[in-house]
C-alpha cells in the first residue's frame, strides 16, 4: 500500500471527476452524480439536484490542474484550497471506515468536500514525492487522467479501452515489421 485507503479513495474519485469531462462516466444528472456519491464512498450532504451537478462539474478543472502539478506547484494550490475553504483537518469513523481524516464538516457543499478532500490527499502525495503517480492516459488520442496505485508504477492507460486500444496497435504494428522481414528473407 502506497498510501492510506482514503487517500486512494480520494484520488481516485479526483481523477474519476476529471475524467468525466473527457466522457469517461459522464456526469450530467443528479442520478450520474448520485452514482458517483455512492461508487466512492462520499458521506455528508448531497443535494441530489442539478445545482449540485453543476458545481462539482465546475470544480473540474481546478482538480485536474491540481492532480497533475509537480510539488512545488501542488504546494501553493493545496495550501489555497484549505485556507479558502477554512479546512480544519479531524479524525472521523462512520460506517465501515476506520479513523480517518476530515477537514470540512459534513453539511458543506459537495464540490468543497471534493476540493477539500483531494487537497488533503495531495498532502500525502506531495509529501512521499509521489506526483509521478497521476499523469494523462498514454493514448496518444485520450486526454483522461490516470492514477498509478500499483506497486510497480506499471499503469500508464486510464481504462481497459485505452489498453486495449494500444496493445492491439503494438501488435500491429510488430506483424507488420515482421511481414516486412520474412517478405525480404529475413528470420
Amino acid at each position: 500500500m502506497i498510501f492510506a485507503d482514503d487517500i486512494d479513495g480520494a484520488l481516485q474519485a479526483a481523477v474519476a471527476l476529471v475524467n468525466s469531462a473527457e466522457g469517461h462516466a459522464p456526469l450530467d444528472t443528479p442520478a450520474d452524480l448520485d452514482d458517483f456519491w455512492t461508487r466512492y464512498g462520499y458521506t455528508g450532504r448531497h443535494d441530489g439536484n442539478a445545482d449540485e451537478v453543476a458545481s462539482v462539474r465546475g470544480i473540474r478543472a481546478q482538480l485536474r490542474t491540481l492532480l497533475l502539478a509537480d510539488r512545488d506547484d501542488a504546494v501553493p494550490q493545496v495550501n489555497n484550497i484549505l485556507r479558502r475553504h477554512q479546512a480544519l483537518p479531524q479524525l472521523v469513523r462512520h460506517g465501515d471506515t476506520d479513523w480517518h481524516l476530515h477537514a470540512i464538516d459534513d453539511d458543506a457543499p459537495l464540490a468543497d468536500r471534493i476540493m477539500v478532500e483531494t487537497a488533503m490527499a495531495m498532502i500525502e502525495v506531495v509529501r512521499a514525492d509521489e506526483t509521478s503517480r497521476l499523469a494523462v492516459c498514454a493514448d496518444d488520442s485520450c486526454n483522461a487522467l490516470v492514477v498509478d496505485l500499483s506497486r510497480n508504477r506499471s499503469r500508464r492507460y486510464c481504462s481497459t479501452a485505452c489498453t486495449n486500444r494500444n496493445a492491439v496497435a503494438a501488435y500491429r504494428a510488430r506483424q507488420a515489421t515482421g511481414g516486412n522481414a520474412l517478405q525480404k528473407g529475413h528470420r
